[in-house]
């Protein structure tokens, strides 16, 4: 075996390393939802203390992602991959160890700070080991499938281990996937040095910008889901969120060595790829979550039986994702590749809010799945192509904290929002005298219509604001010089909004 053969065997090895990082990440932020009953009943959680069993771990996971990226350019992504993956595993133990509640919350809070860590830095040491086109369109392929289905795969894990074992196993699982994961990444993954903190580091900038997120996540999660959208304490929270992210980018726009240096969104396909990511997921986690409640709750399904439903969905992403996701981007670009997923994805959601009371899985749940399933695996890959592609070296961490905080605190607002209006919906109609079934229903058909209507609007984004030439649409001379130019090839400027 050749050294070219053997180094580029250890890349996509590398590369399967790194996904199985962010699967145990991503299987955390929905295992935990199967099992929450199990927990309630072992440590005597009240309905409104159980909420923080996942509350804890959104607000730290969110709030640092964007932080835990940047540091990733300037100390070394290989670094911050390996410290998160440290702190998640013992964060882990200490979670499946819980016998109190405090601990348990506390735990999840810190699991959620290495899950930031360790996720935040993967996309951009994806591309940077995958510099060229079609190489790189391929493990965005693998990346993506991992982060679209790692949510479903999650619910079926969490069934599994909290009916056959109980529910400590469902964190007690991390701690040998973290140690095969780590003692493979110190030997395969390449560290790379960091382009260091320059004039120093911008110790206001980091505590601005995650003050402000971790507030966001906070006030969508507990004081918007308890008080309503329009109370005084919401607002208030979210005003004084929004005060401090403005008072971020004054700082970044000033600072001789930002944190965030603001030129990333010049480019129209990052800013407008990550605003298209916060409207999918926004409305996709009505299917992940709200899907499993009117599978339990209407059909009366149970843990193991959700995961099950579920498995379809999967394996039709996984292999769109794993097999030819790559062909279509290189075949007709990741702009032109993005919007038929969208729209697949706006079917079937729109197909969703028609789901009865007494629904049938083949009749009125699996089309749903299967088109869903089509429109991810799809655009998923695509997206965050078009979300990496102007990004240079030095600045694909950054790039990729942005994609995942877009992703998580999109699915955090849209969920919160979702459900929100769904319960209203349900409370009044059974105020009104319907069926606890009919008002649930027609709760869960209300967030499906309006997830719908968020994915239409990423479409709408998708369609004014993506430059075809900035992500390598095909032309017929051959591949435009921009996308030959991907970071970890020769860095591109940020290409002007034009």
């Amino acid at each position: 075996m050749t050294q070219d053969t053997r180094t580029d065997r250890n890349r996509w090895i590398a590369l399967y390393v790194l996904c199985v990082g962010m699967l145990m990440i991503v299987l955390d932020a929905t295992v935990v939802n199967v099992a929450l009953p199990s927990i309630q009943d072992d440590l005597g959680f009240s309905q409104s203390s159980l909420a923080w069993v996942v509350n804890a771990y959104l607000i730290a996971f969110g709030g640092l992602l964007l932080l835990a990226g940047r540091f990733g350019d300037l100390i070394g992504r290989k670094t911050v991959f390996m410290v998160g993956l440290g702190v998640f595993t013992l964060a882990s133990l200490l979670c499946g160890l819980a016998q109190s509640q405090e601990l348990l919350v506390a735990a999840r809070f810190v699991q959620g700070v290495g899950g930031a860590m360790t996720s935040a830095v993967i996309l951009g040491m994806i591309v940077t080991m995958f510099p060229e086109p079609r190489e790189q369109a391929k493990a965005i392929g693998v990346y993506g499938f991992v982060a679209s289905a790692g949510g479903s795969v999650g619910l079926l894990a969490g069934g599994v281990l909290t009916q056959s074992i109980n529910w400590h196993w469902i964190f007690f699982v991390n701690i040998p996937i973290a140690i095969v994961t780590a003692v493979l990444a110190v030997r395969l993954l390449d560290r790379d040095e960091g382009i260091g903190f320059g004039q120093g580091a911008d110790i206001p900038g980091a505590v601005l910008i995650t003050s402000s997120l971790m507030l966001g996540v906070y006030t969508i999660v507990k004081p918007a889901a308890d008080y309503g959208w329009g109370s005084g304490r919401t607002l208030g929270l979210g005003a004084a969120a929004l005060a401090l992210l403005v008072a971020f980018v004054v700082r970044e726009a000033r600072a001789a060595n930002p944190l965030v240096p603001l030129r990333i969104f010049r480019s129209r396909n990052v800013a407008g790829a990550n605003v298209i990511q916060a409207l999918t997921v926004a409305g996709m986690f009505g299917m992940f979550f709200l899907g499993a409640l009117y599978l339990q709750r209407v059909l009366h399904y149970d843990a193991l039986e959700i995961g099950l439903a579920f498995l379809p969905a999967t394996i039709v992403m996984g292999v769109l994702s794993l097999r030819y996701s790559e062909r279509l981007i290189m075949r007709f670009g990741a702009r032109r590749t993005l919007l038929p997923g969208l729209v697949l994805i706006a079917a079937g959601l729109a197909l969703f809010a028609q789901a009865p009371v007494d629904g049938s899985y083949v009749r009125d749940v699996l089309p749903v799945m299967i088109v869903l399933a089509f429109g991810i695996g799809v655009s998923f890959p695509a997206l965050m192509t078009v979300a990496m592609s102007g990004a240079t070296q030095e600045d694909a961490g950054l790039a990729s904290g942005l994609v995942n905080t877009s992703m998580q605190v999109g699915g955090a607002l849209g969920l919160a929002v979702l459900a929100t209006l769904s319960a209203t919906r349900s409370h009044d109609l059974t105020d009104a005298g319907r069926s606890a079934a009919s008002a649930l229903t027609s709760g869960y058909e209300l967030a499906f219509l309006i997830g719908a209507g968020l994915v239409v609007s990423a479409i709408v984004v998708a369609v004014t604001v993506l430059r075809p030439d900035e992500q390598g649409e095909p032309e017929a001379q051959g591949e435009p010089e921009s996308q030959r130019r991907r970071a970890g090839g020769a860095a591109p400027a940020y290409s002007e909004a034009g």
